[in-house]
C-alpha cells in the first residue's frame, strides 16, 4: 500500500472553538515481521481526515527491533467536541532514513474518531491492512489524556556508579518514566536520550505536562527504570525505583535527591547485594 503524504496545513486543524488539548499513547502488539534477520523497527504516523484527505499530523520515534513497541513520543491534538475528527493511526518498519512513507514496509493502520477515544479513555483495536483484512495479529492501543492541567514539570536527572552491562565498555544508560494506568498496568510516560559509554550519566534536562507523568497527583507514585540501550533493541535492565513528583521537587539545585536504582533479581539472590547504582534528581521544578 502505498502511502504520500499531505502537507499540514499552515492553520490549525479544526475550528476556533477548541474544548482542550488531548494527548495520545501509542502501544502496538504482535506487530508483523518484515525484516529477515531481526525483527521490525516500527513508527506510528497519525493522519487527520481534513476536507475529505488525509493529512499527517505527527510521527512517534522508530522503535528498534520490537514487535510490541510503546512509543515514548506522545500525539498533542487539540479536541473539539462539536466536531467529528476522524483519525488514522498507521504504522511502518523504518527500512531507511527517508522521509516518505512509501519508502518503508506498511504494518497495519487502525481508524476512528477522537471522541471514541477520549470517551474511552483508553481502546485496543486489530491493525488492518489495506485489503481490509487483519494484519496478522497486530494490535494497537491508544490511550488519551485531557491535558486540562496546564502545568509543567521540567526535571534535570544524572546517574552515579551504574553496573556495568557491557562486555568490553560501560553501560549506555537511559530512564524510562511510567504511571500507573486505570488498569493497574505501568504506561511510558517518557524516555530520556541514551548517554553512551559511562556509568555516571547526566542527561539533558526535559519538560513534560504534569498531568502527562502522574495526571496532576503530585503524590502518585511513578515508577523510573534505567537500561543499558542496545542497538538490537534488547536493552539490559540496570535496576528501578519509585518516587513521586511530591518527593523529587525536595531537590534543589544545591542539594541534589539522590535514589538507590535497585535490581530486584539481584537483591534477592545476592546477601550483600545494595544497589545496582544511584540516580540523582539535579533539580525537579513544576510551573
Amino acid at each position: 500500500m502505498a502511502y504520500t503524504v499531505t502537507p499540514t496545513p499552515a492553520g490549525p486543524v479544526g475550528s476556533q472553538y477548541c474544548v482542550c488539548k488531548v494527548e495520545l499513547s501509542v502501544c502496538g502488539q504482535n506487530l508483523l515481521d518484515r525484516d529477515v534477520t531481526s525483527k521490525s523497527d516500527p513508527f506510528c504516523v497519525l493522519f487527520m481526515e481534513v476536507n475529505g484527505k488525509w493529512v499527517e499530523l505527527d510521527r512517534t520515534e522508530t522503535a528498534v527491533n520490537n514487535l510490541n513497541p510503546a512509543f515514548a513520543r506522545k500525539f498533542i491534538i487539540d479536541y473539539h467536541f462539536e466536531e467529528v475528527q476522524k483519525l488514522k493511526f498507521a504504522l511502518f518498519d523504518q527500512d531507511k532514513s527517508s522521509m516518505q512513507l512509501y519508502e518503508h514496509d506498511f504494518l497495519g493502520e487502525f481508524s476512528c474518531t477522537l471522541g471514541m477515544i477520549v470517551s474511552s479513555k483508553k481502546i485496543t483495536r486489530t491493525l488492518l491492512l489495506g485489503n481490509g483484512k487483519p494484519a496478522g495479529k497486530g494490535m494497537i492501543t491508544i490511550a488519551a489524556q485531557e491535558l486540562s492541567d496546564n502545568r509543567v514539570i521540567t526535571l534535570s536527572m544524572a546517574g552515579r556508579k551504574l553496573d556495568k552491562k557491557d562486555l568490553f565498555g560501560k553501560s549506555d544508560p537511559f530512564l524510562e518514566f511510567h504511571k500507573p494506568g486505570d488498569d493497574g498496568k505501568w504506561m511510558l510516560v517518557h524516555r530520556t536520550e541514551v548517554i553512551k559509554y559511562t556509568l555516571d550519566p547526566i542527561w539533558k534536562p526535559f519538560t513534560v505536562p504534569l498531568v502527562s507523568l502522574c495526571d496532576g497527583d503530585v503524590e502518585k507514585l511513578i515508577k523510573v527504570m534505567c537500561y543499558d540501550y542496545d542497538s538490537d533493541g534488547g536493552h539490559d535492565f540496570i535496576g528501578e525505583f519509585q518516587t513521586s513528583v511530591a518527593k523529587m521537587c525536595e531537590a534543589q539545585d544545591a542539594f541534589p535527591l539522590e535514589l538507590e536504582c535497585i535490581n530486584p533479581k539481584k537483591q534477592k539472590k545476592k546477601k550483600n547485594y545494595k544497589n545496582s547504582g544511584i540516580i540523582i534528581v539535579k533539580s525537579c521544578k513544576v510551573s
